[in-house]
């Protein structure tokens, strides 16, 4: 039988935590033929990630090259059956029923939804960078749902329909980062449309550990985010006016994390951390580097 929804998981190196990720799949409250968990592992992998994810119960699929994760999840979009692809990471954990939540939105929605985006949440988050994380509600949908001129949802926890991804050419390996957002847009664009926040359809992510690990991911998506100002600067126009407003917004975080105590010192010196790698990222690609990055074409469909 041709499942209802297909996961797709990108995978590199995530051997001590794959398993949890897909058990919390296969497990899920619903008829085994109603989906399937599909791994894409990037040649990459040093580690024991395909035997510890196909132990679990997924489907295995191996990268000929070590690419990266979009081009592991456009490798899973052509493998997936389902009309519906949900995606997530291989350091998060789907709550018991993610999967009936996401489905049954998607049999109550119709044409105007082009995506559906759940909420997730810390788990594990002992240190403090990652609590800092939770603390500010990092990687909820619901937040970056709210912004008036570019609302995205992250791709840890989101669901499309496999023809309107193939459609828009899946996500675009150029990116580093901000790969969703690019992804987004482009099908807003071509269907209009809204996407739909589905609080109930809960995954759990753990965060970066160490303020070093959280560093170097929040340099990545500085980065990224100026890839994305440069595709779209025609509507985005950036200038160095704005980047002196966002070096004096750091001041701030840094300024105010000299007299604050507990709970606020901590989101203030994580916020200075976050915003200054974000920063010297977007620099490094905004500034420096301005290399265009040209739009996806379709993907090929996978004969039915």
């Amino acid at each position: 039988m041709t499942p209802k929804i297909s996961v797709v998981i990108p995978a590199l190196n995530a051997e001590s935590c794959i398993a949890d990720a897909v058990r919390a799949i296969v497990t899920q409250p619903m008829p085994s033929d109603d989906f399937e968990c599909i791994v894409v592992v990037d040649a990459g992998t040093r580690d024991r990630t395909a035997e510890a994810a196909k132990q679990a119960g997924a489907t295995i699929v191996l990268l000929a090259d070590a690419r990266g994760r979009t081009i592991a999840r456009n490798a899973g979009i052509k493998r997936a059956r389902g009309e519906w692809i949900a995606f997530t990471d291989a350091d998060c954990v789907p709550s018991r029923r993610w999967l009936p939540a996401l489905l049954a939105a998607t049999q109550a929605t119709d044409r105007s939804t082009f995506a559906l985006a759940g909420k997730t949440v810390g788990l594990d988050s002992r240190t403090p960078a990652a609590r800092f994380m939770d603390l500010i509600g990092a990687l909820d949908a619901e937040i970056y749902l709210q912004h008036e001129a570019m609302p995205w949802a992250p791709s840890g926890n989101l669901a499309c329909r496999r023809a309107d991804l193939l459609a828009v050419g899946g996500f675009d390996p150029k990116f580093k980062s901000y790969e969703a957002a690019d992804l987004m847009l482009r099908m807003r664009e071509r269907f209009r449309g809204q996407i739909l926040h589905v609080p109930t359809a809960v995954v759990m992510h753990r965060h970066r550990s160490t303020w070093w690990k959280l560093w170097k991911q929040q340099l990545s998506y500085g980065s990224g985010y100026g890839q994305f100002l440069l595709r779209y600067a025609d509507r985005w126009p950036w200038s160095i006016g704005r980047e002196l407003a966002e070096w004096k917004r750091i001041g701030h975080f840094a300024a105010r994390a000299c007299v604050m105590h507990g709970d606020a010192n901590l989101v203030q010196r994580g916020l200075f951390v976050k915003f200054l790698a974000q920063r010297i990222g977007f620099i490094s690609e905004y500034f420096l580097s301005r290399r265009s990055v040209s739009r996806p074409i379709a993907l090929e469909r996978r004969p039915a």
